[in-house]
């Protein structure tokens, strides 16, 4: 009797240190399961101009491509204030051209026709001076004549001296400040021009990734400012999961690991995905995946990059990620 107890003691010893050592090694040797929400970025869109709108080309609901026109502005405004722009830029232009063209030659010669005549008749006040000069001292002509005769001499060497600097400014040519001044102005028309262009283009708001329209926010006729939301968009590239480990499992998780991913209404359909970023900075676990047991847990937050996403993935929709199968 007293053999049979101390084996039943032994049996009841040895099944105990084997279930141990069996839940050690089962807990240690289980696939590492992470639990996280689906995290897709959305974007609002608007004009960056302001206007009327004067068509929307899609819906709440409908699946639009990079570059898809999506909604457009009435346009006319735009369009005048380019045309405006263009004719700017024309006056400009033929006004660079002309300053550094310099005066047309017949201008030139038309200044230095009006100095020879200038000259002539400086030559022929002269003239007349000096008779003048000659008579007044014998009495000849009166003390006015003379007078009359030295002012008509000075007033003619005045008008050759100015027919002399015009046709010198005329040879000349414009300053090169002036030249300067109108090749600026030309820069300025061109930036005016561009700037005209890139403000119809505006006009046109276009799909900056794939997507879907979540949300329409405004209809055709609408007055709009620049900025303002006209479309609402989430974007199908890239899908994340945001999930959370602890510091134990840290080094299990460094950027790059490949992990499976499996949500609730496709088991059997697993994803697939990289781990991207691993937050610096531990935080409690969030309400959306803690349990009772992790409601005081500190972890780190993850993000995981899918890359087989087909679009059935939602905004935080729940995601079990694992490393079994990755491994």
């Amino acid at each position: 009797m007293r053999t049979r107890i101390i084996i039943i003691l032994i049996l009841i010893a040895v099944s105990t240190g084997g279930w141990h050592f069996y839940d050690k090694y089962r807990v240690e040797h289980a696939p590492l399961v992470l639990h996280g929400n689906v995290d897709i970025r959305g974007v609002d869109l608007g004009f960056r101009v302001a206007g009327r709108i004067g068509t929307m080309l899609v819906d709440e609901g409908d699946a639009v491509k990079a570059g898809d026109l999506i909604a457009r502005l009435d346009d006319e405004p735009y369009r005048r204030d380019l045309d405006q722009a263009e004719a700017a830029l024309a006056l400009a232009k033929a006004d660079l051209d002309l300053k550094q063209a310099g005066y047309r030659p017949e201008e030139i010669e038309q200044a230095r026709a009006q100095l020879n005549r200038n000259q002539v008749t400086a030559s022929n006040a002269r003239r007349v001076y000096e008779r003048q000069a000659a008579l007044v001292e014998s009495s000849g002509v009166s003390r006015q004549s003379f007078e009359n005769a030295e002012a008509a001499l000075h007033e003619a060497e005045q008008q050759v001296k100015v027919a002399e600097a015009s046709l010198k400014n005329l040879e000349a040519g414009f300053r090169r400040e002036e030249i300067a001044a109108a090749a600026a102005s030309l820069a300025q028309a061109e930036a005016a021009v561009e700037l005209a262009k890139i403000r119809l283009a505006d006009t046109g708001l276009k799909s900056p990734s794939d997507g879907i329209v979540i949300t329409r926010a405004v209809e055709a006729g609408a007055i709009v400012q620049a900025g303002a939301t006209v479309m609402s968009l989430s974007l199908e590239d890239p899908v994340w999961v945001r999930a959370y480990v602890h510091e134990p499992d840290l080094g299990k998780f460094p950027p790059g690991t490949k992990v499976t991913l499996v949500t609730d209404s496709r088991p059997d359909q697993p994803y697939h995905g990289t781990v991207g970023f691993v937050s610096p900075r531990a935080e409690f676990t969030p309400k959306s995946v803690e349990t009772e047991e992790l409601r005081t847990s500190l972890v780190y937050r993850m993000r995981v990059v899918v890359a087989d996403s087909d679009g059935a993935l939602r905004q935080g929709m729940p995601v079990t990620l694992s490393l079994d199968e990755a491994r």
